[in-house]
Order: C-alpha cells, then structure tokens, then sequence
C-alpha cells in the first residue's frame, strides 16, 4: 500500500461545493474521502456520490449506525449502491446487528454486482476520556473497553474497527492481521489537537499498526490542504 493510500480525508462539512472542491483538491494526494453525517443529513446520497463522482476517489461512509439488526441491515442495503468501500456501525450495537450488517452488505454486493463494502465497527468515539466513559456507566480504562469491543466485531464478522491510536498496538496483537484497523484522531506535530483526547502522529500510528488513517482539519483546515495532505504523506515515507 502506498503511503497516500492509507489516508482517507474528513470531509466534515456540510456543504457541497466546499467537499466537491477541497476532494478535487486533494485528488492524488489522499486514499479516499471520508464522509459522515454531518454532510449526508444535508446533502443526502445524491450528494455522496456527486463528491465522489467528480473525484473519482475511494468512498468511507461514515455514518455510525446503531439500531435494532434489521433496521441496520436494511440501512446497510440502502448505502450499497453508493459502493463504499467502508462504512460504519457502533461496536456497541451487538453481536447480533453487527452480523446483520455483514450479512446485508455480502448480500446487496451479489445482488448488485459490485463490490462488498467493507465493515467497521466504531469502539470508543476519540473524542471520549476516561471520565466519559465512566459517566455512560462503561467502566474500566479505555483500552480494555475497546478491546473487549474489537473482539467482539471480529467473532461477529465485520472486516474491521475504528479506534483511536492509543489502542492500535494492542488490537494489532489481538487481531488477525487482514482484520482493518481504521485510526482517527491523528494529528501530526504540528497540528492543533482540538476536541480529540486519544490522537497520535501519522507514522507513529502506522507504526504501531494501523492500517488507514482518518485525517480532516490538519488537512482541511490548514491554509494550503494540498501542501499539509503532502506533507503527511511525507512523514508516512512517500
């Protein structure tokens, strides 16, 4: 894999002409472009694949679902026909839902022809610290709630978990080595940390084990993205 591959660039925002402009932008210099939520309740599908379309970029469709297994598989039917190659569930929806997901997304890419998303399941969110999760009544350190969730994805055949790097070496030991860790909160040294509490450099987190690396507002935010989308391919080894 090449360095830049490993980078999926945060869109967050919603509106379409800034996403449609910063990931033509970016185009070369990034592996995809992750889209969540913030962009899909405003811009619908028809918006997803209007970015990816004119950016001719891989698609991580991050949107977190959490909800009974048949809700989320049929949500999961839904998406398909905007080929993602990711998308996202919460961990902490259960075995069940997870199985569900997976089950619909091998489903719908034969019924559809195309390729089968792949699956994640959302740990712990990286903007949560130990306090947090102590007040939502999860207990233990962190790591080992993740690890417990991590666990349970992979019994319940997803391809993969988002995480925070914090988590990436003991996953990566836990885990089959085709099993997707997906890493947030990376912020390489000269970025601002902002509202993330678990983050890490970009080449200390591939170090550790992390497969892709979500990266917006060091990118998105800074006064010329194409020089900063450089500059971390740069410290990943491009």
């Amino acid at each position: 894999m090449r360095p830049t591959d490993r980078i999926f660039v945060a869109l967050d925002m919603p509106d379409i002409a800034g996403a449609r402009a910063m990931a033509a932008d970016l185009t070369g210099l990034v592996g995809g472009v992750k889209l969540g939520l913030e962009f899909f309740m405003a811009q619908g599908p028809d918006g997803i694949r209007t970015v990816v379309a004119d950016a001719g970029l891989p698609l991580f469709l991050d949107l977190k679902l959490h909800d009974i297994p048949n809700t989320v598989a049929g949500a999961v039917r839904s998406v398909a026909p905007l080929a993602p190659l990711f998308l996202t569930v919460h961990a902490s929806g259960g075995p069940s839902m997870l199985r569900a997901a997976a089950d619909a997304a091998a489903d719908e890419a034969a019924k559809l022809g195309v390729p089968r998303m792949k699956i994640l399941a959302v740990t712990v969110l990286t903007s949560l610290g130990e306090d947090d999760l102590a007040a939502i009544g999860q207990q233990g350190p962190a790591q080992d709630q993740v690890r417990r969730l991590a666990a349970l994805s992979q019994a319940s055949g997803v391809d993969g978990v988002v995480c925070s790097p914090a988590e990436v070496a003991a996953l990566r030991a836990d885990l089959p080595a085709d099993f997707t860790l997906m890493v947030p909160g990376i912020r390489p040294s000269w970025a601002a940390v902002g509202d993330q509490k678990r983050v890490m450099g970009p080449a200390q987190a591939v170090a550790a084990g992390a497969d892709r690396l979500v990266i917006g507002r060091p990118i998105t935010a800074d006064a010329d993205p194409r020089a900063a989308a450089r500059r971390i391919a740069e410290e990943l080894g491009a």
